[in-house]
């Protein structure tokens, strides 16, 4: 399995809301490198920490992806609903993974915190 098809396989299964863990390493570390900076190490502390970021997603488009070797870079909007009935907004992240054994090993985001709800 390709590092393409690690990554678009992950997006296309986000977007379905269908088993898109599985795409994930045990032992993947994930960092936000938004201020201040987070990170996680471990699929389950990495779903725990960003369950409620997931939750809101109503919709997500892949905007653009560059492959080198084992590590990928996507540029991706998510359509988000907050929980508590707040209006809907819109944020641009950008994604860089590093695949190994098939599944994602890391994971680091960019993005903009402003739109998001305090």
């Amino acid at each position: 399995m390709t590092t393409g098809d690690v990554i678009r396989g992950y997006f296309e299964r986000l977007k379905d809301k269908n088993d898109w863990e599985s795409h994930l390493a045990d032992d993947m570390v994930f960092t936000s490198f938004t201020s201040p900076i987070k990170q996680v190490t471990g699929r389950d502390a990495y779903l725990q920490a960003t369950k409620r970021f997931y939750s809101m997603i109503v919709g997500m488009e892949v905007r653009g992806l560059m492959i080198e070797g084992t590590k990928a870079c996507a540029l991706t909007r998510y359509q988000l609903q907050p929980p508590n009935g707040g209006a809907p907004f819109a944020s641009d992240v950008a994604e860089v993974f590093l695949v190994r054994g098939g599944k994602i090993g890391s994971l680091g985001i960019y993005f903009d915190s402003a739109p998001f709800p305090k």
